[in-house]
């Protein structure tokens, strides 16, 4: 089999083949990189544009406006760029490097040139492609090239270390809760819905079930939408969206990656990370495979002084995934599974003692997390009009053990653990299965208008069992169903040159069914009885947006949106209680400028929320879950990108957020305890920030060298809600720094996080049943070292 190039795929479908190749059409392609720029044209012409070769997308090539044919639009936007366009099927062009004249070194990129504008950037949440200039709301966009895969293998981290509106809990890989803009409902996993909707691509990934912390190699993309977002993604989007999109198999050119890394953690243990992706064209631009797995151990650096172990808190990680693309008759078949085990030896925490690594338990804390995707999606592009139709099915296998006390008789009031008395296990095993189905039809015009109509089901099963002790007595544990049939729609209009009306709405109905597990139903019930009855939820959630574009650089936009999540069951000691659904409103108003090289955006949003869901702890430290009461956010956001000399990029962003419950339930928090007790919503910090810079620069013949590095704070904020679970976390700073020498499709990197060897405490929870009583830390990774090696073929 020949060598092949690794591809960078940028494919579109073209609706008329046929008539792509002579027809004129109305494009304006700003000056930018190649690869952006042949994607914005092939939206444009309703063509399919490849690039054969990876280093190719780097070359900055020239604007093209007016009317043109597609061979035209390309030979202009080529030209004096080293490559050309190669029409190879009908309606379908391949770039790739022009043929020298005479044998000759390969001629170097053209310099970028600072003043040149921005390469348009597209926000594909919108479920319509509407250009990030016109784009009404918050968003943040990461582009998979800065995602190095030295870092692939943090996860959700990779995406808090970059978004500052995004925070995490950090009990665990695989056991952890996202919240974006400080809508932040408890720092516990229990049944209710999250706070932010995770996406796959097209598919939702979680409802109410933890972040599954999916590795991030090999992606194209990830945006955050912050939120609500209840228009477009529906219940459970009350912070907004998270959407991870691969990279798509390439249709025209087999090749692939392998890479391998070794790392060692300052007073901790060694870690290492494999893994390697494939693309096979099938058949060439008609099929294609892309597949990738991925194995990591991640040292551990917890110390246990009571049982005399080192290192407890290591953690294994194994997964992959594969996708199938046909393309047949201008249809676009996709068909995908993803699958990933999270193991993890034992728990994360600390107690805060002699270096702040080291904890006393008499137990293992281990957990696990087991995750599958498997997703079909269906696109047909009839030239600017789009019908895209997806069906996914997930599940999620989540089991955790906490250390706790030895209890005779756990049905008969919890007694407090005596002192000095034996811990033992309290485990709880959540597993959830969802099948999602959405079928769209959109429009997109020019500047942001267009418009589109959807409707999506969802059925959501959720089980929590719970046991107890050595002898793992069963305790009682709740079922939750939930079936969701949802119309949706929303447009937008330019009544007048340089303004746009957005203007959206959604109509779901909800059935909820709930019952108990391992316990008489009677007895599950009796404090209420009405809990187990199943009812129907009707919601209607409106939404409206303006945007203004004085100048082609400078967007002011404000937002008005909704969001909301059904209700359920929850356990309460031995006994099944109702909890209500919640709902919120936001009002936001913010700018973009982007301009020479300079980005800039910022944000103010008021949100008001009612009958908060929140998972808690009871007065025993078993998790349960109620409505704690209304409250209100206020959020202030910034984020700078500049671009001083061709080679450099700086960036900041800063992002503030003011959070109370303003009207607490009596139910939950007894009025001696008083408001300021309780006031603070969780695990959002008051303050964060980032700053952050990369160089690249071309060292002569193929050789290219590039380092880049961070400095980000967390600002404080507390555990929970109360006087028990008010412990303050936080306030503490993180770095880092890569450097990568590069030569063709090999690269050897060189990776140092945490460089200041910072302790701090990201998380104030090891154990809920023992938090009353212990301090309990959750400390950043010492000082991490890895050395990696990449070949690409």
């Amino acid at each position: 089999m020949r060598r092949a190039e690794l591809i960078l795929p940028i494919t579109l479908l073209a609706a008329s083949p046929a008539l792509a190749q002579e027809k004129r059409h109305s494009v304006s392609v700003p000056a930018g990189r190649l690869d952006v720029s042949v994607f914005t044209l092939g939206h444009q012409t309703g063509s399919s544009i490849g690039l054969r070769e990876q280093g190719l997308g780097r070359i900055w090539v020239r604007p093209v406006k007016g009317r043109h044919s597609v061979d035209g639009a390309l030979a202009e936007m080529l030209r004096g760029s080293g490559v050309r366009a190669r029409r190879v099927a009908p309606g379908t062009w391949l770039i790739e490097r022009a043929p020298p004249e005479r044998p000759k070194p390969r001629p170097a990129p053209p310099p970028e040139e600072p003043d040149a504008p921005p390469a348009e950037i597209l926000v594909t949440g919108s479920k319509r492609d509407i250009p990030l200039k016109a784009y009404p709301g918050g968003v943040q966009i990461v582009e998979g090239d800065d995602i190095p895969l030295s870092e692939g293998g943090q996860g959700s981290d990779v995406i808090a270390n970059r978004v500052a509106s995004l925070a995490s809990t950090h009990l665990g890989p695989g056991r952890n809760k996202l919240f974006i803009r400080g809508i932040a409902d408890s720092s516990f996993v229990g049944p209710t819905q999250a706070t932010v909707g995770q996406y796959w691509g097209n598919s939702r990934i979680t409802y109410s079930a933890p972040d599954p912390d999916l590795k991030l190699y090999d992606i194209g993309r990830v945006e955050v939408l912050e939120g609500p977002q209840g228009t477009l993604y529906g219940a459970g989007s009350l912070g907004g969206v998270v959407r991870v999109v691969p990279r798509a198999p390439d249709l025209w050119a087999s090749g692939g990656q392998v890479w391998g890394g070794g790392s060692l953690t300052q007073h901790g243990g060694p870690g290492w990370d494999v893994g390697g992706i494939v693309n096979l064209p099938i058949k060439e631009g008609d099929v294609a495979l892309r597949a990738l797995v991925f194995s990591a151990l991640d040292g551990g650096y917890i110390d246990d002084r009571e049982r005399g172990l080192t290192d407890v808190n290591r953690v294994r990680t194994t997964g992959g995934r594969a996708a199938l693309r046909w393309n047949i008759d201008g249809w676009t078949f996709d068909l995908g599974g993803v699958g990933q085990r999270i193991e993890g030896r034992d728990a994360q925490y600390a107690d805060g003692e002699g270096d702040g690594l080291t904890r006393s338990s008499a137990i293992a804390q281990p957990f696990q997390n087991d995750f599958w995707l498997g997703e079909l999606v269906v696109r047909k592009h009839w030239g600017n009009l789009e019908l895209s139709s997806a069906v996914a099915y997930a599940r999620q296998y989540v089991s955790e053990v906490f250390a706790g006390a030895s209890v005779s008789d756990v049905n008969q009031g919890f007694p407090l653990p005596a002192v000095g008395a034996p811990l033992i296990g309290y485990q709880q095993i959540n597993r959830v299965s969802m099948l999602t189905s959405e079928t769209r039809l959109s429009r997109r015009g020019p500047r942001g208008t267009g418009w589109l109509l959807g409707v999506s089901f969802l059925q959501n099963r959720g089980r929590v069992n719970r046991n107890f002790g050595s002898a793992r007595s069963a305790l009682t544990g709740v079922r939750n169903s939930i079936d969701e049939a949802t119309l949706y729609g929303e447009g937008t209009i330019e009544p007048v040159r340089g303004v746009t009306i957005t203007a959206g709405g959604r109509l779901t109905n909800s059935h909820l069914i709930g019952n108990s597990q391992d316990v008489d139903r009677y007895l599950a019930f009796r404090e209420d009885p009405r809990a187990r009855a199943a009812r129907t939820e009707t919601r209607l959630l409106p939404s409206a947006a303006i945007a203004w574009r004085p100048t082609d650089g400078l967007t002011l936009f404000g937002r008005f949106e909704q969001g909301f999540r059904p209700g359920g069951l929850a356990v309460r000691r031995d006994v099944i209680q109702r909890f209500q659904g919640d709902r919120l409103s936001t009002v936001e108003a913010g700018g973009r400028y982007t301009e020479n090289g300079l980005s800039v955006s910022a944000n103010a949003s008021m949100t008001w929320w009612t009958s908060i869901q929140a998972d808690l702890i009871d007065g025993f430290g078993f998790p349960t879950t109620a409505n704690i009461g209304d409250g209100r956010v206020l959020s202030l956001g910034l984020a700078v990108r500049w671009r001083p000399v061709p080679g450099i990029d700086l960036d900041g962003s800063l992002y503030l957020n003011d959070s109370k419950v303003t009207d607490p339930s009596q139910a939950v928090f007894p009025l001696a305890e008083g408001p300021s007790d309780f006031n603070r919503l969780p695990n959002v910090a008051d303050a964060s920030g980032r700053l952050g810079a990369s160089y690249h620069r071309p060292l002569g013949g193929d050789l290219e060298f590039s380092a880049s590095s961070y400095l980000r704070y967390i600002g404080r904020s507390t555990l929970g809600i109360g006087p028990v679970l008010g412990r303050p976390q936080g306030d503490y700073v993180d770095t880092g720094m890569e450097f990568r020498l590069e030569r063709g499709r090999r690269a050897i990197t060189l990776t140092a996080t945490n460089l200041l060897d910072t302790r701090g405490n990201r998380f104030a929870l090891g154990s809920p049943l023992l938090i009353r009583d212990e301090k309990q830390v959750t400390p950043l990774r010492p000082r991490t070292v890895r050395l990696g090696v990449e070949i690409g073929f």
